[in-house]
């Protein structure tokens, strides 16, 4: 099953590339299908590299939940519509040159963030602190509390930039600050359990990284 989405992934990245080579009005859709395999692709990799031990199917994030792939599948439709109604809206080169600089900015940032935090990195919030457990001050997310989340949302964000996609640009950065914030909030509480005044001191000087979001409002 791990060679099939990874051989898949493959065969969307050269189907990306081929669509991107040309000069068609589906040009753009192929930097966006480059984009999402190589995401997708690279979350196994790294975590492969990272923390072999929590390596699972589950890593490719693919099936991350029924809520991302309703989104992918807004985001399609969206696109195929307003390509057939509105095609000048999908041929603005500027704005979609921008959404891909924002994806790799933002996958660049998830991915030196998982590297950062080597074995300390799981896709899974930890409910139980494990003897290798340290916190993570240093590289990106001596920038950000949460540099991983930071480069996701952007990702995802600039994903519906790159499609000109208005609708799921709206939607896509709602519904990615809102599971954000909740992400962070669960994720806050369980590191102040496990490192205590560490973990509020490193909160004090740090930001989340995330607009209006400054995470759990908790104190020892």
């Amino acid at each position: 099953q791990i060679a099939v989405r990874a051989c898949f992934l493959g065969f969307a990245f050269g189907c990306g590339l081929l669509v991107s080579a040309g000069r068609s009005a589906w040009r753009h859709f192929g930097w966006y299908m480059c984009s999402l395999s190589l995401f997708h692709y690279s979350e196994y990799l790294v975590t492969a590299i990272n923390n072999p031990r929590s390596l699972s199917l589950d890593s490719f994030l693919l099936n991350h939940s029924f809520e991302y792939n309703l989104a992918a599948l807004s985001s399609w439709v969206e696109f195929t519509l307003e390509k057939l109604f509105f095609p000048e809206l999908k041929q603005i080169t500027w704005l979609s040159t921008v959404g891909l600089l924002m994806v790799i900015f933002g996958d660049c940032l998830r991915k030196a963030a998982m590297l950062t935090a080597g074995s300390n990195f799981n896709h899974i919030v930890q409910n139980e602190k494990s003897d290798t457990h340290t916190l993570v001050t240093s590289g990106v997310y001596g920038w950000f509390r949460h540099p991983s989340y930071v480069g996701w949302f952007y990702w995802s964000i600039g994903t519906q930039v790159l499609l000109c996609n208005p609708i799921c640009v709206v939607g896509y950065a709602l519904a990615s600050w809102r599971f954000f914030r909740e992400r962070i909030e669960e994720e806050e509480i369980t590191l102040i359990h496990f490192f205590g005044e560490e973990y509020l001191e490193y909160k004090r000087k740090v930001p989340s990284g995330l607009p209006f979001i400054k995470g759990v409002k908790l104190e020892l």
